[in-house]
């Protein structure tokens, strides 16, 4: 009988895996039928629901192709980490082989992405993509994928970063014949992506004997799950080399398919006068606007005609600020959805509409001149605009009247005009630490698709955590930002704004009240004031701790830990979440917005305000029913208990 599985649910750093243990155990475990069992219940554990039987059968079938493989190559005292989730996000590479190297001693790492495909070949002028029978898009070539997780991984493990040829990838196709896969090999191959199908066994032996010694290798899996875990590069950060000088970001899985689909159109368009619609979709933090400006950044770098378009004004002014600093040409690549109410048809190569869940019916407005008031829906606009348009959306983040960017809603605009539309949908998780139980558990939480409130179960990625007043929760974030992190307050606009600062005044009007405690909303407009950053930039400032974000500033940006307060707009009653319109102060609600629709935009404000953190996040709220039951559902050791100091981080 095999030893006692070694499961490791969470570890230091926020990483994750499923099962770890030695190959040959691995292998008495496949004997007695037991690992995918095992496996099965440790998924439920981790994620908080059943695993796919697409993943079971995967499982049941390529694991043991791969332990029968390194059990044959000598290799039974390699440790097996399986299922290993990429850190800060949701992604997992189907095994790492961890041991000694057999030349140099040191550690060495494979990873593994195991595929029970019997044929693929590659999408017209697409090498980096592939086809599938069974599949109804084209996906991601293995080889590619598994080069993306060495890098991912290279990017965010310290251990790797000290030794960063320690590490090899390789996609083990057992099921498949070179003549019916060989044409994936156009895509170049190298140490971090490399190919073997089920007839090219013997290679794949030899292949891990160069990269594994028959040793024990728990010692070499110890020092890659105790590397310490880099901060995400936050885009902000980041985004003036990304569009000036080279990629900073490394994009994995559904964010390359993406990629690569508009580079595609591009050509195509160019080649054959050819015009695509393609739209991205995603929840936050799955790298939508990542992936825009790795888009942006390569156009840009390639003498492309293209331009970014938002209709959030914070996002737009802050990437113009950001990325154009030294180059006020870069700037000129950040618009606004209605920027082109008369742009010539096809006159840019490419349009990048990112947030485009803030598309509205028409780009019309009260300063809009007569002649341009043509009643057109701002969706074709964009599209005529480009020969690829490209909208990036997520359907959740809808949280004013009017805006209406939503999936169909393209599609039926690019039907209309009778335009092929290409949808790739983004499933991973970037932010709140890559955890996608939280942001299920938001979805959930706010019965945004049909779910009810359920009992958080920490899961190592995110600490969530509540609070019993405000002061709480700023002394909180206060600690938090003495640590070195980043914090931000936000709220639901359920106070008013004192839009007018006079010079005469000594600080900033403390509009949101809560009791004893008040604080300044975030200010309002495009200039600093008494020392606090304009509204664009509050999410991004230093110096926009202090004052209360709302959903319009805090929308599209991340910071380490977030501070929500929910206002009396939304309040727990019995057994259900209620909506007081009349609680909400926010003067785009009109007496001609039906309650159903507040009722919508409200709970998504929530949403946008809860998904905010990379880190953790601190909710209170107002009213004391709905503390309780916010309590009630956060685990006893991730909030402060009532009445309760709350815990510095370890």
């Amino acid at each position: 009988m095999p030893p006692p599985a070694r499961v490791f649910f969470v570890l230091p750093g926020g990483k994750f895996l499923l099962f770890r243990e030695s190959a040959s155990s691995v292998a008495a475990r496949i004997l007695e039928g037991s690992l995918a069992l095992h496996l099965t219940e440790n998924f439920r554990h981790l994620h908080g629901r059943n695993a796919g039987q697409s993943e079971i059968k995967s499982w049941e079938r390529s694991l043991p192709a791969l332990v029968n493989a390194l059990m044959d190559a000598g290799l039974g005292d390699v440790e097996v980490l399986i299922e290993y989730g990429l850190p800060l996000t949701s992604k997992r590479a189907d095994a790492v082989l961890a041991g000694a190297h057999p030349t140099t001693g040191e550690p060495s790492y494979v990873i593994v992405e195991l595929k029970q495909w019997s044929a693929a070949y590659p999408e017209e002028d697409e090498p980096l993509l592939c086809r599938i029978d069974a599949y109804p898009a084209p996906v991601l070539n293995p080889i590619e994928q598994v080069r993306g997780y060495c890098e991912y991984l290279l990017s965010f493990n310290g251990a790797l970063e000290r030794m960063p040829r320690a590490l090899a990838g390789v996609a083990f196709l057992h099921n498949a014949t070179e003549s019916r896969i060989g044409d994936l090999r156009s895509v170049k191959e190298d140490p971090h992506g490399r190919l073997y199908t089920g007839d090219q066994r013997g290679a794949f032996i030899d292949f891990l004997r160069s990269r594994l010694a028959a040793k024990p290798g728990a010692e070499a899996a110890d020092v890659l799950l105790g590397g310490k875990i880099r901060p995400s590069k936050q885009l902000m950060a980041v985004a003036a080399a990304e569009i000036r000088d080279r990629e900073q970001f490394v994009l994995i899985a559904e964010q390359r398919v993406a990629y690569e689909k508009v580079l595609s159109a591009v050509r195509k368009a160019k080649r054959s006068n050819h015009k695509q619609v393609i739209v991205v979709t995603g929840g936050p933090g799955s790298g939508k606007s990542v992936v825009a400006l790795s888009i942006l950044g390569e156009l840009y770098r390639r003498g492309v005609t293209a331009l970014h378009a938002t209709g959030s004004a914070s996002f737009t002014k802050t990437m113009r600020k950001v990325a154009g600093a030294r180059k006020p040409a870069v700037q000129q690549l950040f618009k606004y959805f209605n920027s082109f109410m008369d742009a010539e048809p096809n006159d840019l190569d490419v349009l990048i509409c990112d947030e485009a869940h803030r598309l509205r019916k028409t780009s019309a407005n009260r300063y809009t001149k007569a002649e341009l008031r043509t009643g057109r829906p701002q969706v074709a606009e964009l599209i005529d605009a480009a020969r690829v348009p490209v909208f990036l959306l997520d359907q959740h983040q809808v949280v004013r009247p009017g805006e209406m960017g939503t999936k169909a809603e393209i599609q039926r605009a690019a039907a209309a005009q009778g335009l092929e539309c290409t949808v790739v949908e983004l499933d991973g998780q970037f932010r709140c630490g890559g955890s996608d139980a939280y942001e299920k558990w938001v979805v959930d939480l706010l019965g945004l698709e049909g779910g009810t409130p359920s009992l958080w179960e920490p899961d190592g990625k995110l600490e969530l955590r509540t609070a019993e007043s405000p002061q709480e929760l700023e002394d909180f974030l206060v600690a938090r930002r003495a640590e070195g992190y980043g914090a931000r307050m936000s709220a639901g606009y359920c106070w008013k704004w004192t839009r007018e600062i006079t010079r005469d005044m000594a600080e900033l009007p403390a509009d949101v009240v809560i009791g004893q405690w008040a604080r300044p909303w975030n200010v309002y407009g495009d200039r600093s004031v008494l020392g606090a950053p304009p509204s664009p930039l509050w999410a991004t400032d230093p110096g926009g701790f202090g004052q209360v974000g709302c959903v319009y500033t805090a929308q599209g940006f991340e910071y380490d830990w977030s501070g929500v307060i929910i206002g009396p707009d939304l309040v727990w009653r019995t057994d259900r979440w209620v909506v007081d319109r009349t609680a909400s102060k926010d003067p785009i609600f009109t007496k001609a917005t039906p309650d159903s629709e507040i009722d919508r935009l409200i709970r998504n404000t929530y949403k946008v305000l809860l998904t905010r953190g990379m880190v953790g996040t601190i909710i209170y709220s107002t009213d004391q029913e709905t503390r309780d039951k916010l309590r009630s559902l956060v685990h006893p050791r991730s909030g402060a208990e009532k009445g309760a100091e709350a815990p510095a981080l370890a």
